[in-house]
């Protein structure tokens, strides 16, 4: 998969929150994409300096595996909240490299514009690969909210003064509330409807229920170097 080169990856901290204040402005926020057919999921595991990148593609609506890589590759950019992309792109790309299907969605499981730059994980990766993308958080960075009602589907905004900066998403009744946000391509609305449809039985996107268990290898696989594909076959 093509994906463009916006910006040097080795850089420090400093350099990093530059980069998001000069891209976050290329964020779209309205939906630019076609009919959805693919929707890939990408987590990542760490075991000291090395990640263990994993990239899903599931078939939308029938939410079956369709194609899976993973790659192990070194950490190059420190743990810094706020500045995740940095650290987890580089490794996430070759993955997307490798793949046999092109995703026409992306669900990353992190921010995108829920996020003090409005350039989160989500949005990052988004503009890189030219994708619509959408953040899907476990845990809110920025904003404030209301709690939304138990039932599923009920959903509340999420602020930043008075900016929409995303949503608190109740996926399953009386499970607690995932963070949806634009990542790039797409809008809020239909964010928080496609990751609606992604999710069946549990609080998360079947797309990060892979992507994770592939990332932290609860899916048998065997381990091999950055330059090896591993599908999930």
């Amino acid at each position: 998969m093509h994906y463009k080169q916006l910006h040097p990856w080795d850089v420090t901290p400093a350099e990093a929150r530059q980069t998001q204040n000069t891209l976050r402005d290329r964020v779209i926020r309205q939906n630019q994409f076609a009919q959805i057919r693919t929707v890939a999921g990408v987590d990542l595991g760490f075991k000291k300096d090395i990640a263990r990148a994993s990239v899903v593609v599931l078939s939308f609506p029938e939410l079956e595996l369709v194609d899976g890589v993973l790659v192990e590759s070194p950490v190059r950019f420190p743990y810094i909240p706020g500045l995740l992309s940095f650290r987890e792109i580089p490794p996430l790309l070759k993955a997307f490299d490798r793949l046999s299907i092109e995703p026409d969605l992306i669900i990353a499981d992190g921010q995108g514009i829920a996020h003090p730059r409005r350039f989160g994980l989500a949005s990052h990766l988004g503009l890189v690969v030219d994708k619509p993308t959408i953040g899907c958080a476990k845990s809110r960075l920025w904003g404030r909210h209301k709690e939304p009602k138990s039932e599923s589907g009920s959903i509340e905004y999420l602020y930043d003064n008075q900016e929409i900066i995303g949503a608190a998403v109740r996926t399953r009744a009386n499970v607690s509330v995932v963070y949806v946000s634009i990542g790039h391509r797409i809008s809020l609305d239909s964010a928080i409807r496609l990751t609606l449809a992604c999710c069946q039985n549990y609080r998360l996107p079947e797309t990060t229920r892979y992507a994770h268990q592939a990332a932290a290898g609860k899916i048998p696989l065997p381990q091999k170097g950055e330059s090896e594909q591993l599908t999930l076959f």
